[in-house]
């Protein structure tokens, strides 16, 4: 760096700085402090940005520390879980900052606490207190990215060395908020000390079937499949113990329990074997854009980032506040940490087979009319040959089918989006451009491809409708993890309400 910049950097930062001096009996305590200078969060963005409403460098910081999360989580490749976890884990420190500086909120957690002055609840506080507990919260769920939070906490103009613990300045209530935060979550039965490994509580998961062997259909089979550099993995069900995580509001992982598959014969569920090959058949390049756009895989924000990216969206729209997404963040990221709960809960306890596994498995010997693989279209193939329209690397989850994760994700964020908005009215659109696509590269889509949604439930409805395009779900799994997602969204928002008007116990 220049002596210039730096000179240059010195002086923003000093107009952007404020001096508080506040008086005891005994001491005359002074607190410096800052609102953020304008910094984009650093890593990778989207793979799909939206058309409008993308970062700006004048974001409030609520905002800039969530799109600094997705950008972590696109680097890292963090499953959909892991990532709703981390999410809640950063906003709820931010959002327990943030009520310190508010006139009735209270935090998450209680003890110790209490609320500061009027005279403190002003943008620059909250800002900095916020910054200082998304930083440690980010530290502590992605160590692996800690030099770029610490570059990023530096370009919003704060010292991330400061570790005070201080309540009565901004960076110790942000660093207390965090540890709070973290210190609850350390224990939550997540087990990221282990990686996030099966933590065996009451038994750790063993898969029926076999890469080579299908003994029972109606089971998960993991895949060996490509990893890229020549040779071949085996999937693992990824966190079959997350049932077992410390929820927000779900009182169980039962409390909303879908009930099941109802294909559990070998008549119904060649059904739903049919009605996935039809999908195959079909698909027209629109529909091959929006399988991909949804399929939020790896280097994505995944499905949980993918409603945060959308909240960005309708924050910047509509101009919300700094004080307004705090709230919204805080009961969306929430509501995600619940959906894949109860979500994942749903797919270990039914362990249900993926499309995948069932058409090769009951159409083997057969001759099907589904999509052949890349650039050759819909064709004649064997059934034992069928794969969905996705990346080679990637062609199916590694998890059970039932139900859905996008379909809950999906559903849960539009239904606290709505309660949050008053409004289903969203109004987003993406345009892909000719030959983007992972799957067909130079080839699909022809044309450039709008891709809009006027409403929540509309983006919603494309996102499960996506799943079974791709060959990813069935019918079953996508509307009942729909059904589950709006109940675990609606009881998220209503317990987030209590954190709100100040009715919610430590």
């Amino acid at each position: 760096m220049t002596r210039r910049l730096l000179a240059i950097l010195t002086l923003v930062a000093a107009l952007f700085a404020t001096v508080v001096t506040t008086a005891t009996a005994d001491v005359d305590v002074t607190v410096e402090v800052r609102l953020p200078l304008p910094a984009l969060p650093i890593g990778p963005g989207p793979l799909y940005p939206l058309d409008a409403y993308g970062p700006r460098a004048d974001d409030n910081v609520v905002l800039r520390w969530d799109e600094q999360t997705l950008a972590a989580i696109r680097a890292l490749k963090t499953g959909p879980t892991i990532n709703a976890r981390a999410l809640a884990i950063v906003h709820t420190a931010m959002y327990d900052a943030w009520a310190t500086y508010d006139a009735t909120a209270v935090p998450t957690r209680q003890a110790g606490w209490a609320r500061r002055p009027a005279a403190e609840r002003t943008l620059a506080y909250k800002s900095m207190a916020i910054s200082y507990a998304a930083y440690q919260a980010l530290l502590g769920v992605y160590p692996a990215k800690a030099a770029d939070f610490t570059a990023f906490m530096t370009a919003l103009g704060y010292d991330p060395n400061d570790t005070s613990t201080d309540p009565a300045t901004p960076a110790g209530v942000g660093n207390q908020a965090a540890a709070a935060v973290l210190a609850l979550r350390s224990g939550d039965g997540a087990n990221q000390a282990g990686g996030y490994a099966d933590s065996c509580v009451p038994a750790c998961y063993l898969p029926v079937n076999t890469p080579d062997q299908v003994n029972d259909v109606f089971h998960w089979q993991p895949l060996r499949v490509p990893d890229g550099n020549g040779g071949f993995v085996v999937q693992k069900f990824l966190t079959p113990h997350w049932r077992n995580v410390t929820p927000f509001a779900l009182t169980s992982p039962d409390q909303f329990l879908p009930p099941g598959p109802t294909r559990l014969t070998l008549g119904l569920l060649d059904e739903e074997v049919n009605e996935a090959i039809l999908q195959s058949a079909a698909l027209t390049d629109v529909q091959k854009v929006r399988v991909e756009y949804w399929a939020d895989g790896p280097a994505s924000e995944t499905p949980p980032g993918h409603w945060c990216l959308f909240a960005q969206a309708i924050s910047r729209a509509r101009g919300h506040s700094l004080d307004q997404d705090a709230k919204l963040f805080f009961a969306l990221a929430n509501a995600e940490l619940d959906a894949s709960i109860a979500a994942w809960n749903a797919k270990r306890r039914w362990d249900y087979v993926r499309p995948i596994t069932a058409v090769r498995t009951r159409k083997a010997g057969q001759l099907i009319l589904a999509w052949g693989g890349p650039y050759r279209g819909t064709r004649l193939i064997r059934g034992q040959d069928y794969r969905p329209y996705q990346p080679e690397t990637f062609p199916t989850p590694p998890f059970p089918e039932y139900v859905s994760g996008h379909s809950t994700f999906s559903s849960a964020g539009a239904r606290v989006l709505l309660r949050f908005t008053g409004s289903d009215t969203f109004g987003a659109r993406v345009t892909v451009r000719p030959g983007t696509s992972r799957v067909e590269p130079g080839a699909t889509p022809l044309l450039p491809q709008v891709l809009t949604w006027p409403t929540f439930s509309g983006a919603l409805d494309e996102a499960g409708r996506s799943r079974r395009q791709g060959g990813i779900h069935f019918l079953d799994g996508d509307y009942h993890g729909r059904a589950l997602g709006t109940s675990v969204g609606q009881n998220a928002w209503t317990k987030a309400q209590t954190y709100f008007d100040g009715t919610a116990g430590g």
